[in-house]
């Protein structure tokens, strides 16, 4: 029997495809061997258990007590309880009305006009899920144009502040962050009050706040008095959240239909219930991920989406695998640095940037090819004979594929027949279900990130250092050398962040004085102008 028709037996077997969902999954060019799948089994059989206690609503993230219930908001019958259910279906309907009401012109911007534009505020989750969403299927001609400030750079702020332009006046604030004290998102939210009161508008006519009922951010929309309350439900993370009241405002409001979305995410989630490896299509998923990196994190998985319209997937992932993923410590305690890094850009694009290390470089990945059947709403013109664009984006694919495998380079290819909502929102579903599994077959807790929080807190250290040195230069009598400073604050271990805290103050013109070379710190002396 020759190679080929081996290949293709092999592709045949491991082929899945859903009729219903127009998806089909191809793990055939993942190197894995019959042992490899046996070996497997049982911990299949803990991972399905596993996610059927996390949909009947078990402690999922006991750092902060909290279920993960993301599966109910696509089908609230699903719910643990009524309460849930309830809060599920309200939420939903009280955002299809107020974005029925913008649409139609009965809630407008104070001036009395139509709204044209959204801002949405948020980082992380709040941010990621939204804008892909927003470059997948966003109509050419949305009712409302949607931007964001998804970061603390005053530079980024100022930019997406000017694509607005004169249509700040009939732009809708959407300020995102569950627990309200988000400082990124906090920091968004005042700067462009800020920027509203230099243009004479008032910010909380024009704004909502999608939060945590009762957190900060709620209490002052209440008492503001803002357009609208969208609720977060704790048992919600930030990366599962997209189809939450994180997500869907901004894609109603852009035309977007919500609904299919959910049915697209309820569908797939019913076919990766199914507990059996080769129907599901998850857990196919998850199975070539853990023999793509040896359940370690051996390599890198690179997510290459053959349509421009799915750009912002890899970087969508990167936040639900990466951060769901990336653990120093497994179930038990033990130290075992987990994590699988993602990154990706497009086809074919990538055939003129990275491919070429992917075919003959370091060996350190395993690819994910993403087909879509459908070129493009219509007729085609042909480019060559008989051939259109879209046939060279598929041979393109193609050829890559068939390329990195004649090189021992494995790859998975996922096809859907088009970009739409419900596409969207099982492709979401999908790798939501997939982190689960996979998370399971290697021991540890998808629904926790005790890295992020460590980072925050260490951001706040620094600023806390900044106040100290600040308070230090006002009541000296003196320029100080860095050293100096460090002792005044009884920080004698922190001279580089000082020296870089310093650093930031002098060139922002914040009202410090540095004598010296720049380049040697220990030259330098430091004071408050004036």
């Amino acid at each position: 029997m020759s190679t080929a028709t081996t290949l293709w037996e092999r592709y045949q077997t491991w082929l899945y495809y859903n009729e219903a969902l127009g998806l089909y999954l191809d793990i055939s060019r993942m190197s894995f061997d019959d042992a490899f799948v046996a070996s497997m089994r049982p911990k299949f059989d803990r991972a399905f258990a596993e996610m059927a206690e996390l949909e009947g609503g078990a402690i999922a993230n006991p750092d902060e007590n909290r279920m993960v219930g993301h599966y109910w908001l696509r089908d609230a019958d699903l719910a643990p309880t009524a309460e849930i259910k309830a809060e599920i279906t309200t939420t939903l309907d009280q955002i299809e009305g107020f974005v029925s009401q913008v649409h139609s012109g009965a809630i407008t911007a104070p001036n009395g006009q139509k709204f044209t534009d959204v801002l949405s505020i948020g980082i992380g989750g709040s941010a990621l899920g939204p804008q892909f969403v927003a470059e997948a299927i966003a109509p050419v001609n949305a009712p409302l144009a949607i931007h964001f400030i998804d970061n603390t750079d005053p530079a980024g702020i100022d930019r997406t502040i000017s694509r607005i332009g004169d249509r700040l006046a009939t732009t809708l604030a959407i300020v995102i962050s569950k627990s309200g004290g988000t400082p990124e998102t906090r920091n968004g939210m005042l700067e462009v009050q800020a920027i509203f009161a230099d243009h004479g508008l008032d910010f909380t006519k024009q704004a909502i706040a999608v939060t945590g009922v009762n957190s900060k951010l709620d209490r002052v929309a209440k008492t503001e008095g803002w357009l609208a309350r969208l609720p977060m439900a704790d048992w919600v993370g930030g990366r599962t959240s997209e189809l939450s009241a994180v997500g869907l405002p901004a894609a109603a409001l852009q035309g977007i239909d919500i609904r299919a979305m959910l049915d697209g995410a309820k569908a797939m989630d019913t076919a990766t219930r199914i507990a059996e490896l080769e129907h599901n299509p998850a857990a196919l998923l998850a199975l070539a991920w853990y023999h793509g990196c040896n359940g370690k994190g051996e390599k890198d998985m690179v997510i290459l989406p053959y349509k421009d319209s799915l750009l912002l997937f890899s970087r969508y992932l990167q936040q639900l695998v990466m951060e769901s993923l990336g653990k120093e410590k497994d179930l038990d305690g033990n130290t075992v640095y987990q994590g699988l890094a993602v990154y990706g850009n497009k086809g074919s694009t990538d055939q003129h940037a990275y491919v070429q290390q992917l075919r003959e470089g370091v060996p350190n990945f395993f690819a994910t090819f993403i087909e879509v059947l459908s070129d493009r709403d219509g007729v085609s013109p042909e480019v060559e004979p008989g051939v259109t664009a879209g046939d060279y984006l598929s041979g393109l694919l193609q050829g890559t594929r068939s390329a990195l495998y004649e090189n021992q380079r494995d790859s998975i290819t996922l096809t859907v027949k088009t970009v739409d909502a419900f596409t969207v929102g099982l492709l979401i579903a999908l790798y939501e279900r997939a982190v689960g599994l996979y998370a399971s077959l290697v021991n540890i807790n998808a629904y926790h990130q005790p890295g992020v929080e460590a980072g925050k807190k260490a951001a706040a250290a620094v600023l806390e250092l900044q106040t100290k040195i600040m308070t230090a230069l006002k009541t000296a009598t003196k320029p100080l050398t860095l050293e100096e400073v460090a002792i005044a604050i009884d920080q004698p271990d922190e001279i580089e962040a000082i020296y870089k805290i310093l650093r930031h103050l002098h060139a922002n013109d914040r009202g410090v004085t540095i004598i010296g070379n720049l380049g040697k710190p220990s030259t330098l002396q430091v004071s408050i102008v004036g």
